[in-house]
């Protein structure tokens, strides 16, 4: 979810010397031209694996935020832990609700999901009517949207009683950490949501997200095409998709969704507050 540098010749400076057709090697390697690109696969591979992922969405989970077919570069780095040195080089920061992340499906950790962190530890959660509460605090979340109108025993009134197929984690979530009417967020646990609430698998299905299962947070749509779900959750491109790009790349392409840039939304839930949000 990473440009062949060539050499140049700086204006001022003499012309090389021309060698003879019988002086000129005929068989040795260019070694400037594959040290270049040595170089080059070198730092596509560490950027594209230490640095940078990329990712594409293939549920409408976050829409409207991120739709199907946003294709995502991922910042690898922001979550990092700090170094001695590399603290104050390195932007690292810690995850704060409001953050969208990427992180690995704590059910399935082969799977890659994006969610937006509503509770960090130590938060009390709560859901009443749709509407979201933090350490008491209603949530003001103008990127959630509701695109159903009835309201869900368990999807819309949380933590409550399962009225649906949850998961083992999310089953000890809701028996070892619920006090009261409220959810409290382990350590080095997150709770996340998908901002297309009423059609989102997220931790009040499978539980917290763990500290360790975040990659990173994406930073920016490099591209985004309008193409089923099927076809961008198979990890392989299958000739359908194939055949699709060849015919409709320009005409299914969301053009003014190109490069554009991905930002959270600092949710403000300081206890102190109370319910004035």
């Amino acid at each position: 979810m990473s440009e062949e540098q060539q050499p140049v010749v700086t204006a001022g400076e003499p012309d090389p010397p021309v060698e003879s057709a019988a002086s000129a090697p005929t068989s040795e390697p260019p070694r400037g031209t594959i040290a270049e690109w040595t170089v080059t696969i070198l730092l596509l591979l560490f950027g594209t694996t230490t640095l940078v992922q990329a990712f594409v969405i293939p549920t409408g989970s976050m829409e409207d935020t991120l739709l199907i077919g946003d294709h995502l570069l991922v910042d690898k780095l922001a979550y990092a832990p700090a170094g001695a040195v590399s603290r104050f080089i390195l932007p690292f920061e810690k995850v704060k609700r409001g953050d969208i992340i990427v992180f690995r499906y704590p059910v399935d950790i082969k799977q890659t999901f994006v969610k937006r962190v509503i509770g960090v530890p130590g938060d009390r959660i709560r859901i009443e009517n749709k509407q979201v509460f933090v350490n008491g605090v209603k949530l003001n979340e103008p990127y959630k949207y509701h695109k159903t109108e009835y309201i869900d025993s368990y999807r819309d009134n949380f933590p409550g009683e399962p009225n649906a197929q949850i998961f083992p984690p999310a089953e000890r979530m809701l028996h070892e950490n619920v006090k009261g009417n409220e959810l409290v967020v382990p350590d080095n646990c997150y709770f996340a949501m998908g901002d297309n609430r009423d059609s989102s698998l997220d931790s009040r299905y499978w539980g917290f997200v763990p500290r360790d299962n975040i990659i990173g947070k994406p930073l920016i749509i490099y591209w985004s095409y309008d193409a089923p779900t099927e076809q961008l959750a198979n990890p392989s491109i299958g000739i359908d998709h194939i055949k699709d790009l060849a015919m409709n790349f320009f005409s299914k392409t969301r053009w003014r969704r190109t490069f554009m840039l991905i930002r959270g939304y600092p949710i403000k839930a300081d206890p102190a507050l109370g319910s004035k949000n």
